[in-house]
């Protein structure tokens, strides 16, 4: 009757069960992942925790500066997403196998790119904390204790740098956590313009005047393309190595001046304390009595530097701070803690609300109704807003301000070093005098240099980036390409500064040979 016999019957059947219970149990493996459960979240979390922390102890294994070429990831990843799930591992191999050689690693100890973007043991338990109960606190009652812990650590803050009393919560400003610097200062600029137009009318939009540094972080063009400004009155006033391309106050009440006889109305001011070229130095008390004088809003801007001025050796480079409106820092960059926390402080919260609140009807809520609390949506741009201050009361509650003043000093010490050890081989030159811990340097060039050795420099950074064994990066300075090192990654010890110079010695050795 069948065309085989019993046996292989017998035989073929349990081979097509066995394959059936294989191809079940994939399925079951890949499909045992629940959107949320407890014992679950525990093994997986524990795999991952694994994963990250064996990064960490393989990074420097890794280049810096990523290798790879543009496009590379499309053609290592399928052109669809699955349509079954997969297990952790095998995403896991993935990440080190395709993702990783994508990355540049920031955290690596020969990082000294740009600036810092620090990450910690206590940020990133405090990231975790606030991915795992996973609120959206953009009002009182959405997260009591979301906007109630944001209002302490930013006191505390307040109260670490040793800012005026008004910027405290209890007085009319207060601080908020951003996302970055471009949004601090777009939300003031957008606060400051409202106020002006208040009072001198909606049509003279066109007439307002921003004024800043032409070392000035580009976030602030950006914030005025976005507020409608005309960004032909973004006056960028030119600055050079007399005042360490500093901000004159001469040179800001010339602008003021011109631009009121012309019939326009300053009304921003933005200053900085740790340009991104060269942590150049705005002089803060003068700037901001001119400011005063002319009723301008006046922004200072120390998302880098800012980190530094909790060390009592460094607090006076915000003396004049209390003559600002607003003031902000990055707590991302050197403060050990997670990208992305960014800094805020107001001399007047009304001024950020009434240009940012909205108040539809499902939002409504006694608590805010009756003025009762803060509502954090009302001082931002989106709605929504995670739990930051979370990752930063952790990293002050498990470092300390001792711990976070010591972190900062190691790298202004060994940027010291660095910059020692520049200033001893003669072909070099410090272009300027180091205040934290950036070190602005570059190759002399051989005489009668056409591009007064900006080709040489360029053609140095590329050469020491392509090793892969450290990142720096550039500016340029007065027309000259200027070399960068910033240290600031929390795993950079001496070795690793000494090593990069030995790379940048050997290069421009190689260089200057080829001549």
């Amino acid at each position: 009757m069948f065309p085989y016999d019993a046996i292989s019957f017998i035989a073929l059947f349990n081979e097509y069960m066995y394959m059936k219970m294989l191809n079940r149990e994939e399925k079951e493996e890949g499909s045992g992942l629940r959107t949320m459960d407890a014992e679950q979240l525990r093994e997986e979390a524990h795999k991952m925790v694994d994963f990250i922390a064996d990064y960490y102890k393989s990074i420097e294994n890794f280049p810096v500066l990523s290798q790879v070429q543009p496009g590379y990831l499309g053609k290592l990843l399928p052109d669809s997403a699955p349509d079954h799930p997969e297990p952790l591992q095998h995403v896991l191999n993935d990440v080190q196998e395709k993702i990783l050689p994508g990355v540049t690693h920031w955290q690596s100890p020969n990082f000294f790119a740009y600036f810092p973007s620090n990450s910690s043991i206590a940020g990133f338990l405090g990231e975790m904390l606030s991915a795992g109960l996973s609120i959206v606190g953009f009002s009182w009652i959405t997260s009591p204790a979301a906007t109630e812990l944001e209002t302490t650590v930013m006191d505390w803050l307040a109260k670490a740098l040793n800012l005026p009393d008004i910027f405290y919560s209890t007085g009319q400003g207060g601080g908020v956590i951003q996302g970055t610097a471009s949004e601090a200062v777009l939300v003031v600029l957008v606060a400051a313009r409202d106020k002006i137009l208040r009072r001198v009318g909606r049509s003279a939009l066109n007439k307002l005047v921003i004024y800043a540094s032409d070392q000035t972080h580009s976030a602030l063009q950006k914030a005025c393309q976005i507020g409608g400004l005309n960004p032909e009155l973004c006056r960028l006033l030119k600055t050079d190595s007399s005042t360490n391309y500093a901000l004159s106050p001469d040179v800001l009440s010339e602008a003021i001046s011109s631009d009121i006889a012309s019939g326009h109305i300053p009304f921003f001011l933005c200053a900085t304390v740790g340009t991104t070229s060269s942590t150049a130095l705005d002089p803060l008390p003068a700037l901001g009595k001119i400011a005063k004088i002319n009723n301008i809003w006046f922004h200072v801007d120390a998302a880098y530097a800012g980190s530094a001025c909790i060390c009592p050796e460094y607090r006076h480079h915000i003396d004049g701070v209390e003559e600002a409106d607003s003031f902000n820092m990055n707590a991302h960059k050197w403060f050990l803690t997670n990208f992305d926390c960014s800094l805020l402080w107001v001399k007047d919260r009304s001024a950020l609300i009434q240009s940012l609140s909205t108040n539809p009807e499902f939002l409504k809520n006694k608590a805010s109704q009756e003025n009762m609390v803060i509502d954090y949506k009302d001082w931002q741009i989106p709605l929504g807003r995670r739990f930051r201050s979370l990752k930063l009361w952790m990293v002050l509650r498990l470092y300390g301000l001792e711990g976070l003043r010591s972190h900062i000093r190691n790298h202004i010490d060994l940027a010291a070093y660095f910059e020692e050890l520049v200033s001893q081989d003669a072909r070099f030159k410090i272009v300027v005098p180091r205040t934290f811990s950036l070190v602005c340097f570059r190759v002399l060039p051989p005489p009668n240099s056409e591009d007064h050795g900006n080709k040489l420099n360029h053609d140095l950074l590329d050469s020491v980036n392509s090793t892969g064994s450290v990142f720096i990066t550039h500016t340029v300075l007065s027309g000259e390409y200027i070399l960068r090192l910033a240290v600031g990654a929390p795993l950079t010890e001496k070795r690793h500064v000494k090593g990069a110079w030995q790379i940048l010695q050997d290069k421009a050795t190689a260089l200057l040979g080829s001549l």
